[in-house]
């Protein structure tokens, strides 16, 4: 079996958050969004990003006060205390733009491919099992919404990457098992299912 390179399918910035290379970054990261999406489950998004703008507002307010009073009592001539930050350049680039969006189209457009493909019947196999994950996902619909599913989703991405590079050689066994045991089952199927055979490639 191959190795997994998680390294290869995404920016080395993600790659290192999800892999805890930076605890402390990681940890930050990882809790704004759990924290984000458990406060979702119990206030509508509308009341999320209006208190989530006004705490940021209250901390920068309290502090740019603190700042003036402070150079007021020092006769201290600092200037603003986040100058620093409005001087900066946030302003996307046309490059990057079009460089993203044409990412995005790409992938939009593969994956329209796919389900007209899928839908329209051109692989027997591959439409009976994509029906097959449709019908798991009714089941899975029925005990999870789709905000617990992001917050499973979330605590996974978070977790999982570390798990397998800890015990990789293990896991890396058992999925091949796995595999060998759907690939066998699945031979056997098209084998004596008439029409499911795949044409030789």
């Amino acid at each position: 079996m191959d190795e997994l390179r998680i390294g290869s399918v995404g920016p080395p910035a993600v790659v290192d958050l999800l892999y805890w290379r930076d605890v402390k970054t990681t940890g930050v990261v990882f809790g704004a969004a759990l924290l984000l999406l458990l406060s979702l489950t119990m206030c509508s998004i509308v009341s999320v990003c209006s208190y989530i703008g006004l705490a940021l507002l209250s901390v920068t307010i309290c502090f740019r006060i603190y700042k003036g009073i402070l150079q007021a009592i020092q006769k201290s001539d600092e200037g603003h205390p986040f100058k620093q930050y409005l001087d900066q350049e946030v302003a996307l680039s046309e490059e990057m733009v079009h460089k993203y969006s044409d990412v995005a189209l790409s992938k939009l457009n593969k994956t329209i491919g796919e389900l007209r493909r899928v839908f329209l019947v051109e692989d027997l196999v591959d439409s009976i099992k994509f029906a097959v994950l449709m019908w798991i996902l009714t089941y899975v619909g029925a005990f999870f919404n789709g905000l617990t599913l992001i917050i499973l989703g979330l605590i996974a991405a978070f977790t999982c990457p570390i798990v397998y590079e800890k015990h990789q050689a293990q896991i890396d066994h058992y999925v091949a098992l796995v595999n060998n045991q759907v690939k066998d089952v699945v031979g056997k199927i098209q084998a004596k299912v008439p029409g499911m055979k795949r044409k030789a490639e």
